[in-house]
């Protein structure tokens, strides 16, 4: 196999990896029942003037299943954390007590649960586009070396190949969403 084939799927299982990597990382959002710092990983605070993450102006900590706690590192943090979250749209109603930032995490209803699995769903779907889209970058890369004098055979295993990588991501987005939807059904 040529150089330029071999780094075309590199390239291609590289990009397939980093939908993975992404679709996972939208899974731990999508909360499943119990508490975890991971449920504010895209709560956004406004720290004098910049939008800064929320685990870099307080401590977050989990004292039970059903409570998260904040502790700001500044106390004239707390309006704003509590702001953030509300702006978040997570579902969460934060209170504080002077000190720290509480927030009882709610026990999912059977509707709540169904809404977070058809969300769980449309991330593996935006997941699997990505999987599609690089399948097809790496298949008009390959045509493009089979017009510029690369052998047919030669490029025609390489397509077999992108696709036995596609089909092989696809089923393990498949399988990482079956898992998340088992996690978040189980009550």
């Amino acid at each position: 196999m040529t150089e330029e084939i071999e780094f075309i799927l590199d390239s291609t299982k590289e990009s397939m990896e980093g939908s993975i990597a992404h679709l996972e990382k939208s899974f731990v959002n999508i909360r499943a029942g119990k508490a975890s710092p991971a449920m504010l990983g895209s709560v956004f605070v406004d720290y004098y003037g910049s939008a800064t993450p929320l685990s870099q102006v307080s401590k977050i900590s989990v004292p039970d299943a059903r409570t998260i706690t904040l502790q700001p590192f500044e106390k004239n943090m707390l309006q704003a954390i509590e702001k953030a979250i509300m702006i978040a749209n997570l579902g969460f109603n934060p209170m504080n007590n002077g000190d720290v930032v509480i927030i009882s995490v709610p026990p999912l209803t059977e509707e709540r649960r169904r809404e977070l699995a058809k969300q769980a769903k449309a991330e593996a779907e935006d997941a699997k586009i990505g999987i599609r889209n690089a399948r097809k970058d790496a298949n008009t890369d390959i045509k493009k070396l089979e017009k510029e004098g690369t052998s047919e055979d030669i490029c025609k295993s390489a397509e077999d190949d992108v696709q036995n990588l596609t089909n092989a991501y696809i089923k393990k987005i498949d399988e990482l969403l079956v898992e998340k939807e088992a996690e978040i059904m189980k009550v």
